[in-house]
């Protein structure tokens, strides 16, 4: 396609543009103002030696004080939304008492959620991303069946207090990174590494949860509110290596696997678990000597409340990788969530890299991934809550790479949008730097370099916050837009 026909392509007046951040990553103030102790707090303090700079996120950006400079860094790209995470311990020091909130946690984000509505940015505001209260871990977390109940009644403290504002409610970040990384792995808080039925007893446990938070929305508070309230699953492409019969099924599998575990009981037509990858766990579980499935069962009771809880599905999505049935295999625990579908995964060397090891530029994979939603689950109205680029810290401001994968992305929106997709908004990941969890500060994924060797955590837009200013105002993806902004806002002294 020619410039001149991409630069005609316009994105609907009332497509959100936006930005994300999460609460742990961002806030600092962790054990201020009756803050309670969340799981990132516990394994940074206990166990630093777990991330790569050894690093923490006890102040990070320092957004607790600094929330009027994001909301201003809102204001300079002229965005229409920005979604944010709430810390549960912020708001319940003591979780198992949802009557005893924390009034300075409260008044925390009413601040937040007010300056962004005084500037006209509508909030998108998450429930849970990632930052569990340490006392509910250690009465087992997910793997508790109370789980539900204990979300159930954090997400109406939260409906009650910020629901006459926010109107775009996400119960869950990525279910992926809190099953299989925190539960079924080692490689997120609270790297409990149960690898036989880590991932599948937290991903019950978290489909409850969030179909009870959606339905205390949708009956209690959705009537006088007038919201949404949706889930955000991590949505990776996985295609098939070569057109080969067994690589188109490897890949489906992948696909089950890693997100249709979490969107086939919430988004399909049917209900319940997805059918082949369960029936791949029931049969290695019995060949292992278990009594039944690793993969708890669904009640009919249970399968029928979490279907069709969503209003919206938010898709986080960065990459791609290509499926085979029988190559590129690597040596995974038995019994685990790998092991069960035992297929091989490949990244051509060829795609841009980033400064991530999972984070490689492929072509057409945010199409490919909202295209399939589309059809395989009716159309559902789609959010991207999540889509960016990782450099070095030494990479300064000039961040060409991440200008390419931006409009690379947005134009696969493009097309994805003149395919039918119902695609209501795009949030660009990040604002700003963050604490990138175990890479601590070391992989940051900010359109504004933040400083955080200065008191201040000074935020600076880097070149790619200009192009997407650029975007966001005009609607349209110029390939030949040089921000002459930034040469004059560095000529200023900046």
């Amino acid at each position: 396609m020619s410039s001149n026909a991409q630069q005609e392509r316009r994105f609907p007046d009332d497509f959100l543009f936006g930005t994300a951040t999460a609460s742990y990553q961002i806030e600092g103030a962790w054990n201020v103002d009756g803050k309670g102790e969340n799981i990132w707090d516990r394994m940074t303090h206990t166990k630093p030696h777990v991330i790569k700079d050894m690093s923490n996120g006890d102040i990070a950006a320092n957004s607790y004080y600094n929330y009027k400079r994001d909301v201003e860094m809102m204001r300079e790209l002229g965005l229409d939304a920005y979604r944010f995470s709430i810390s549960w311990s912020r708001i319940l020091p003591n979780p198992l008492a949802p009557y005893e909130v924390n009034q300075a946690g409260v008044d925390f984000y009413n601040n937040y959620i007010n300056e962004m509505l005084k500037y006209n940015i509508t909030p998108m505001a998450t429930i849970y991303h990632w930052d569990l209260p340490q006392k509910l871990q250690d009465l087992g977390g997910l793997l508790n069946p109370l789980f539900p109940e204990w979300f159930e009644d954090y997400a109406r403290v939260v409906f009650e207090n910020f629901g006459d504002r926010v109107k775009l409610w996400i119960t869950f970040n990525e279910p992926i990174v809190i099953c299989y990384q925190g539960y079924g792995g080692n490689v997120k808080a609270p790297l409990l590494n149960l690898t036989d039925v880590g991932t599948y007893y937290c991903a019950k446990n978290l489909l409850l949860a969030h179909a009870k938070g959606y339905h205390a929305y949708n009956n209690d508070f959705k009537p006088a509110q007038n919201g949404e309230c949706g889930i955000t699953i991590g949505v990776t492409w996985y295609g098939p290596l070569t057109d080969s019969e067994e690589d188109h099924y490897a890949a489906e599998l992948k696909r089950q696997v890693e997100w249709g575990i979490y969107a086939e009981p919430i988004f399909s037509e049917q209900g319940g678990f997805p059918k082949e990858f369960a029936e791949v766990v029931a049969q290695k579980s019995i060949e292992q000597g278990y009594k039944k499935s690793r993969l708890p069962e669904l009640t009919e009771e249970e399968r029928k409340f979490i279907q069709g809880s969503f209003d919206f599905f938010g898709v986080n999505h960065y990459t791609a990788s290509l499926v085979s049935a029988n190559e590129h295999k690597t040596v995974n625990a038995v019994p685990s969530m790998l092991d069960d579908v035992d297929v091989g995964v490949y990244t051509p060397d060829d795609w841009l890299s980033s400064a991530t090891d999972w984070l490689k530029m492929a072509p057409n994979s945010m199409y490919n991934v909202l295209t399939h939603l589309k059809e395989k689950y009716n159309n559902p109205a789609l959010y991207i809550t999540e889509n960016g680029w990782s450099q070095v810290p030494e990479a300064g401001l000039i961040d060409d790479d991440r200008i390419v994968y931006y409009r690379a992305a947005l134009n696969s929106v493009l097309d994805s949008l003149e395919a039918g997709v119902n695609l209501k908004g795009y949030m660009a990941w990040s604002l700003m730097d963050n604490y990138e969890w175990m890479k601590g500060y070391t992989e940051p994924f900010g359109l504004y370099e933040v400083d955080f060797k200065s008191e201040a955590k000074t935020r600076t837009p880097r070149k790619s916050a200009f192009v997407y200013k650029q975007i966001v105002k005009t609607r349209v993806i110029d390939p030949n837009y040089e921000p002459t902004e930034m040469v004059m806002w560095i000529d200023e002294g900046h």
